[in-house]
């Protein structure tokens, strides 16, 4: 078979993909790939060497051909010295050249499904080679040469009967990936093969005396570099200690600049990667509709052979239908040919008759004219009229088994000729099932294929949705975080500003205090808390009384500061929905539409009687809160209030059935029970976060 594919001359659709590619290499919009795949060479041609150099070309695909060499007659590898990925998968190679190694700059050699049998040693000159990939070979072993590989990240060497690595292979540092066939390596052991690529290393140093780092301590992206060589694998300092620290000390810096560099060089080389995918996605979609134009192209030369082989098949089945109707006429007139001979015959046979009266009659006569004796008339007369009998039987049993012949063979041409009839009429169905079917087959392998491609297309849109969306979040949750930290340093300095200050008002307070209550300090917090400021007391002052009373009236009072802040007027309530008291802060469904339901009552009722609405400055005499003390109208002395002073208690704001026992930090409000608290994460009069609550005790 590979002789057989060696001297094959390439097909006119491979001749012309040829062409094709290498006229859209030449191109001055073209990029660096140059893909001759799929165009059944036995060997590279010269002009894609000359194209490499001139063009400085740095990705030659070459795959599913039938190579059985990469360097063709006059050509040097130096025409590839650019090249930095090198497909030469699926052909069939059985050596590589012995000078491989002058491709400096090669970075991805892929010779996988061929049928090579072992590499050159200048394979260890390739310094920038990152992945290797010789998988489903004929390789033994792998040549010392590949310890040289110092970038090397990726090598596959399943499928192979490779069953030793070499010792050399621990000094390649930054090997990640190392894919073989466990079950039938001999060194190292199945059990460390079958464990991963660490442990096969891991091994490997420890049998030639070197400590183990991850890779990632040596890995740098080669992509980017400009021939640097990678550092040196010994980590060993000097023997001194102080110089060991230091030298340590220089190893953690430098390795802290090269993870940083390294951040971002991957970047970048995501980036690059990005725009790679698409590339090859673009590829892929434009070899998918080469090959939908092929599988068009055979849809419809399988198309026209078919209606070619059934057009075919029909003018067989005319010309043998006329063959038969032919031969039906032939029969037909062979049968009236016969009747009408039997015909004659009967005339023939009635003339006879007639011929024998007239015989008999003359007979008689003559024997009248001539005297014969009785009995040899007799005699003669009986003769006579037996062999006239014999032969009238004779012709009559002639014809009988005539017409019996003829009735049976037209019965049997009749009969083929319906079986033949039938069976071409067969035939004819089955030869259009088939192309029924093939038809079918045509357009469901149409089908699947355009929804695959339209799957993979969908896949690599979301997987370069999901990519963005992340890169989009990193960069929001940066933010947010760096937004929340200020903000956070900020609350830090204000609590210990305000904790100052409440320890500068304590210590006053108990300079000045002479006696001491269980709950005076508490009374004298309430008190300092119940004062409100000054420009909220003003524009409490400022609404509309109707408005007040209406909250006072919805036991609502504890949203008077949120109405003054805003500056909410009847009429302004009037064109508001539930929603927009949402907004302000009034959370219960139920007291916003009570709210809303009141107003309109009330503008209502003003309408009617428009002396009954009250101006703007006139404020509810007892607005003050239940839950406020009673200050004496007297100064305030540092020391205890009298006994009788107590303030009166309050309602709890979301139960409204207990007494407000807690007190909330740092806003100060004491406005629920015990028990309504312990859910409570906000204040539900200023919605601030509680950091802390207290709980007040009345002494009896």
């Amino acid at each position: 078979m590979p002789l057989f594919f060696r001297k094959r001359k390439p097909s006119e659709e491979a001749r012309k993909r040829l062409e094709y590619q290498m006229c859209l290499a030449k191109e001055a919009g073209a990029d660096d790939i140059l893909d001759i795949s799929k165009c059944e060479l036995s060997e590279i041609p010269f002009g894609a060497f000359a194209t490499c150099k001139v063009l400085q070309k740095k990705v030659l695909i070459v795959h599913t051909n039938h190579l059985t060499s990469l360097l063709p007659k006059s050509c040097s590898l130096l025409s590839l010295a650019t090249i930095k990925v090198l497909d030469l998968h699926n052909n069939q190679l059985t050596t590589l050249p012995e000078d491989i190694g002058q491709l400096a700059a090669l970075q991805v050699l892929n010779v996988e499904r061929n049928q090579l049998t072992y590499l050159p040693r200048s394979i260890g000159n390739l310094i920038q080679l990152q992945t290797l990939n010789v998988k489903d070979n004929k390789l033994k072993e792998l040549p010392d040469t590949v310890g040289e590989l110092r970038s090397l990240r990726t090598l596959d060497i399943s499928e192979n009967e490779i069953q030793r690595l070499p010792q050399m292979l621990a000094h390649v540092r930054t090997l990640e990936t190392l894919s073989l066939d466990a079950s039938s390596m001999i060194h190292p052991p199945p059990e460390v093969c079958g464990a991963g690529t660490t442990a096969i290393q891991q091994f490997l140093c420890k049998e030639s005396g070197l400590d183990y780092y991850p890779p990632s301590q040596y890995l740098l992206p080669v992509l980017e570099r400009d021939g640097a060589e990678n550092p040196r694998d010994n980590p060993d300092g000097p023997t001194d200690r102080l110089s060991r620290e230091e030298v340590e000390w220089q190893n953690r810096f430098s390795d802290y600049e090269k993870r940083k560099e390294q951040k971002m060089l991957e970047k970048l080389e995501f980036e690059r990667r990005l725009d790679l995918g698409q590339r090859e996605h673009a590829q892929l979609l434009q070899q998918s509709s080469c090959q939908k134009d092929e599988i068009l192209q055979t849809v419809k030369e399988e198309q026209s052979r078919l209606e070619q082989g059934l057009n075919e098949r029909q003018r067989y089945l005319d010309a043998e239908r006329q063959r038969l109707q032919e031969q039906l006429k032939q029969t037909e007139q062979n049968i009236a040919n016969r009747i009408q001979k039997l015909l004659q015959e009967n005339q023939r046979q009635k003339k006879s008759a007639e011929i024998l009266k007239s015989l008999e009659n003359e007979r008689i006569r003559m024997e009248q004219l001539m005297s014969i004796t009785q009995e040899e008339a007799e005699n003669l007369r009986q003769r006579e009229i037996a062999s006239a009998m014999q032969q009238m039987l004779t012709e009559s049993c002639k014809n009988r088994l005539i017409q019996m012949a003829y009735e049976s063979q037209r019965q049997s041409l009749v009969q083929q000729a319906c079986s033949s009839m039938a069976e071409m009429d067969e035939r004819f169905q089955q030869v259009l099932s088939w192309q029924q079917m093939d038809q079918n087959k045509a357009i469901s392998q149409i089908l699947q294929e355009s929804a695959m491609q339209k799957a993979a297309f969908e896949a690599l849109q979301v997987q370069k949705d999901l990519m963005h969306r992340q890169i989009r979040n990193q960069e929001m949750v940066s933010e947010q975080r760096w937004a929340l930290s200020s903000l956070l340093q900020q609350l830090l300095k204000e609590k210990k500003q305000r904790e100052e200050e409440l320890r500068e008002i304590l210590t006053e307070l108990e300079a000045k205090s002479e006696t001491k209550r269980e709950n005076y300090w508490l009374i004298q917090y309430q008190r300092l808390l119940n004062q409100k400021p000054l420009s909220l007391k003003l524009q409490e002052e400022g609404m509309e009384r109707q408005l007040v009373a209406l909250l006072v009236e919805l036991s609502a009072e504890h949203y008077l500061p949120i109405f003054a802040h805003h500056r909410i007027s009847l009429d302004m309530l009037s064109h508001m929905s539930p929603r927009d008291l949402a907004k302000m802060g009034v959370s219960e469904a139920g007291l916003q539409h009570k709210i809303l339901r009141r107003v309109q009552e009330l503008l209502a009722v003003a309408r009617i009687h428009p002396e009954l609405r009250l101006p703007k400055g006139e404020v509810l005499g007892a607005l003050e809160s239940p839950a406020l003390p009673q200050e004496p109208p007297e100064p305030v002395r540092p020391s205890a209030p009298p006994a009788e002073l107590e303030p009166q208690a309050s309602e709890c704001v979301v139960c409204l059935e207990r007494e407000a026992q807690m007190v909330f930090l740092p806003c100060g409000h004491v406005c629920c029970c015990q028990q309504c608290c312990l859910p409570l994460r906000t204040c539900p009069l200023c919605r601030q976060e509680i950091a802390q609550s207290l709980r007040i005790y009345h002494s009896s």
